[in-house]
């Protein structure tokens, strides 16, 4: 479990230069926002929290990873985000 936790802490990680950068909108720095803690409350959990939770945020930030406002670098930086939930999602399996 302590590997799970280390894992997550390195996708929120990831997740912060997205919330710093004034080039990104606001609604999708929510999102953002709100699946990083969720994540981090997640891991205070059990792994079935956890495992919602990481479903929870692949889905949210594939939705909107196609938003039009969105800049290029982000597009990158979710997918990236996207890409390493799902490694973890299948490795809790």
């Amino acid at each position: 479990m302590e590997d799970v936790k280390g894992r997550i802490d390195q996708i929120v990680l990831i997740m912060d230069p997205i919330l710093e950068d004034n080039e990104v909108p606001r609604n999708i720095k929510n999102v953002v926002r709100e699946n990083k803690e969720n994540l981090i409350k997640a891991c205070e959990k059990g792994k079935e929290e956890i495992e919602m939770r990481i479903a929870s945020a692949i889905y949210a930030l594939e939705e909107i990873s196609n938003d039009i406002n969105m800049p290029f670098h982000t597009r990158t930086e979710i997918w990236n985000i996207i890409s390493e939930l799902e490694k973890l999602k299948e490795e809790l399996k």
